[in-house]
């Protein structure tokens, strides 16, 4: 059974396999003994792989060892975890935050914890699988409307009565490289009194001078705005958190699964999201060379004659027509020595070539890639 649905994706050119790479994670890889410059990464920062997080991972593991052991209820955290959350709720100027072990556990299981049967989730057409599934998860009836349509969610709003309403939308869409409209969601959402919930994953350390989207639109983080973000895109490191009012955390602690469930992450993993935090609070010129990198491509890929689908971060999507011309493409790049894989349905609705630049990227390192693409 299993051999003739595998046959169907390789027909489609759906088949996919994994590139595991012999180095660690950076501007430049190894896969298989060989070098490439990557630019599908998502550390936008170039932290992955800095000496002060490596050294302050080592000194926690050598102080609190490696494995948890248990969830955080049943003691597998460490004091690490409530330093982490208390710089967490200060950087992002809310009462309270809760870490979580990665984003997708994040988001199945926040949404179900705030949702219920008397809740109305909106959520962009374009959210990311997680929130698609924590949705699902959740009890409450979801609506979707249009990517970024402010005048559809207005007419999905009007049109639902609930004891509770959320809108829930991605701030950067991952892989788009657009920014969602958050001055006028917010205007919605007092408008028609309902929560909010941002997925800030890929907005966190890249926008709003680091501290994420809503820094970026200058919007006071009210208390029925939830924010969730992760530490292992820009911050480096692994897992993700959950910030806002007190008593949400509370409630989240008390009844989301994946939290409640789950091992808590090592100490060693925590140590490095305080460090990230650190270097990106005292060197805002990381940030501001992420942005110079990313207009430097951008405008490149742009005169080359591409369209970037309307990117406005480090994510800049090459439009490509069709699955077969983005394997194509993919395959060139990759033997100039450029790693940057195909994206194809059911990641994606129309395939493309995902292109993420980063802080480490150098002027060279950019030249190259517009340079492989103008041979395309």
């Amino acid at each position: 059974m299993f051999s003739e649905k595998l046959n169907l994706l390789k027909g489609k050119n759906l088949l996919r396999r994994i590139h595991d790479r012999e180095s660690p994670q950076g501007p430049r890889i190894l896969l298989k003994g060989q070098e490439y410059l990557s630019f599908s990464s998502n550390d936008y920062l170039g932290l992955a792989g800095h000496p002060y997080i490596i050294n302050t991972a080592n000194e926690s593991m050598s102080r609190y060892g490696f494995g948890a052991g248990a969830s955080r209820l049943l003691s597998g955290g460490s004091i690490l975890h409530h330093q982490l959350e208390e710089k967490i709720a200060q950087f992002k100027n809310t009462e309270a935050a809760l870490v979580f072990n990665s984003g997708y556990a994040a988001n199945t299981g926040i949404i179900p914890a705030l949702a219920d049967r008397d809740t109305v989730l909106f959520s962009d057409e374009l959210n990311h699988a997680s929130i698609i599934d924590g949705c699902r998860l959740s009890k409450a009836e979801t609506v979707v409307y249009n990517h970024k349509d402010v005048m559809h969610l207005e007419e999905c709003l009007k049109k639902k009565a609930a004891t509770k309403k959320v809108i829930v939308t991605d701030t950067i869409f991952s892989m788009n490289g657009d920014i969602a409209p958050l001055r006028e969601i917010v205007r919605l959402c007092r408008t028609y009194d309902a929560y909010l919930y941002i997925d800030d994953a890929h907005a966190t350390g890249v926008i709003g001078k680091g501290k994420g989207a809503l820094a970026h639109f200058d919007i006071d983080p009210e208390p029925w705005i939830i924010q969730m973000g992760t530490f292992s895109k820009a911050l480096g490191s692994f897992g993700a958190f959950f910030a806002g009012s007190a008593d949400i955390i509370a409630w989240t602690l008390n009844t989301a699964r994946s939290f409640m469930y789950s091992t808590a992450l090592p100490s060693c993993i925590i140590a490095a999201s305080i460090a990230a935090l650190e270097l990106i609070e005292n060197d805002p010129h990381i940030i501001k060379q992420l942005w110079t990198n990313r207009d430097k491509a951008a405008h490149g890929i742009l005169a080359a004659g591409y369209d970037t689908m309307g990117s406005e971060t480090p994510i800049i999507p090459v439009k490509t027509g069709s699955i077969e011309n983005t394997l194509r493409i993919a395959k060139h790049l990759f033997e100039q020595g450029i790693f940057a894989p195909a994206i194809r349905p059911p990641a994606v609705k129309e395939s493309r070539i995902r292109i993420t630049v980063t802080a480490a990227h150098t002027d060279e390192d950019i030249e190259r890639l517009i340079e492989a693409l103008e041979k395309v």
